[in-house]
């Protein structure tokens, strides 16, 4: 740390930040670590400040070995280039570098060696996190050093998005992404940094990853970090589907939705976004999961500890969606995606087997509400027997004063556990391992 207050730039934090992390680790769950109490206690804000800043730099310049691979830089609107070129000056438009076309075979190769060893910084970020809130409050807020530059929390979440967006191909790249989801977890449950993530005063434009379809939409424009999280969850749901499920990766996402879906519901924050694109997901998973059952029960005992945060999510939508969505379209398509799945939830509860009175329970009742009133209303609609998503749409709606839904007290929707490092020592020391060998090659490289 006093390297790190002696010297004149952020940039220069890196090395010893690094170095940090690692002594941090070193026996921490046989003895008081001291340099672990020392991070509990640190509040020189300008060191921390200074930390934060060098992270941001280093971190922008790891995601851009993900970029040298397959060029994802989202389309720019008016430039010198484009203006000149509508007008049809093109000829004198500046030349754009292209960045050669890699081979599919070894583009693989490529992503499958990333994250670079740079990626090590993020054991001590962590730590850092886990260990001091001051950390986290300039983490969250550390300004841009220009308006050329992304803020160090746009870069850690740009980051984190590249890493999990191909978390899929090393065991190396999942466990950096998940350490990355725990350091989210652990910021959303501080209650007041969690509103702060979620109001206007936080928005940030964050690079998000589109190298693989399905794309999240382009959204050029700052949105409150909150919804950046959301959008980084979703995108690790919707590209990490494998029979072989990292279970890991996905309660740690599902950990970050449910948890922030607390925060607004709880607190009444009308948050905008694509609420549609997160029913769908969620929805999607739950078809995987039905799909791929046998798979899955039989490669993990542990099947639970992503079926309860994921059906008290939805579950939570549906009770409290009211005091956190901004409109009724929202709410509407919600509901028309459990009606459109009822036969699905079903067949879900019957092959894992869940209790009565469990989450599962709420988004059944939805759906055999809904299918009692199609029913009766099918002959009536302009197309016979079938009605169309629009007198669908109109029935969901209506039917809202009759639905009758589970208590949801006893099944604890809004509840979740604070985490625990020793809980998670397993993880922990495996990162440990990982970043260890990083710095080692960081080493080498000199």
């Amino acid at each position: 740390m006093k390297y790190v207050q002696e010297s004149e730039f952020g940039s220069r934090s890196f090395e010893p930040f690094l170095l940090l992390g690692l002594l941090v680790n070193y026996n921490k769950f046989e003895y008081r670590n001291p340099y672990r109490l020392r991070l509990e206690d640190f509040v020189n804000e300008a060191t921390i400040l200074k930390i934060v800043t060098g992270l941001g730099n280093v971190l922008s310049q790891s995601r851009s070995k993900y970029s040298a691979v397959l060029d994802d830089v989202p389309a720019e609107g008016w430039s010198l280039s484009s203006a000149l070129t509508y007008i049809g000056l093109g000829v004198l438009a500046p030349i754009k570098v292209i960045t050669p076309a890699v081979a599919a075979d070894d583009s693989n190769e490529r992503f499958a060696a990333l994250p670079g060893p740079q990626a090590a910084i993020l054991l001590a970020t962590y730590d850092f996190a886990n260990a001091n809130t001051l950390f986290c409050y300039n983490l969250i807020s550390c300004p841009a050093e220009s308006n050329k530059q992304e803020t160090p929390f746009s870069a850690f979440l740009s980051f984190t998005s590249y890493i999990l967006h191909h978390a899929y191909r090393s065991p190396r790249a999942s466990l950096y992404g998940l350490l990355n989801l725990t350091t989210l977890r652990i910021i959303i449950e501080d209650v007041v940094l969690c509103k702060r993530l979620c109001s206007p005063e936080s928005a940030v434009s964050v690079r998000l990853c589109r190298q693989r379809q399905p794309f999240l939409p382009s959204t050029p424009n700052s949105r409150p970090a909150a919804d950046q999280i959301l959008d980084i969850a979703l995108d690790t749901i919707n590209h990490n589907l494998r029979r072989r499920l990292d279970l890991d990766l996905y309660i740690g996402s599902i950990a970050l939705i449910h948890r922030l879906l607390c925060c607004i519901s709880q607190n009444h924050i009308p948050l905008p976004y694509h609420w549609s694109l997160l029913w769908q997901s969620l929805v999607a998973l739950l078809r995987f999961l039905t799909t791929y059952a046998a798979d899955i029960n039989a490669q993990s005992h542990d099947i639970h500890s992503l079926l309860t945060p994921l059906l008290r999510t939805v579950a939570l939508a549906v009770l409290s969606g009211a005091s956190f969505l901004p409109d009724p379209a929202a709410y509407d398509d919600l509901f028309y995606k459990l009606v459109e799945n009822g036969d699905t939830l079903s067949k879900f509860k019957s092959l894992y087997r869940l209790p009565d009175h469990s989450p599962i329970d709420v988004l059944l009742a939805v759906s055999n509400h809904y299918r009692n009133l199609l029913e009766a209303e099918k002959g009536k609609g302009k197309m016979g027997q079938t009605l169309s998503p629009r007198e669908v749409s109109r029935l969901i709606r209506q039917g809202y004063e009759g639905l009758a839904l589970p208590e949801g007290d006893g099944m604890a929707l809004d509840g979740w556990q604070k985490y625990r490092e020793g809980e998670e020592r397993g993880m922990v020391k495996r990162v440990g391992r990982t970043a260890v060998e990083d710095v080692r090659a960081l080493v080498r490289a000199l």
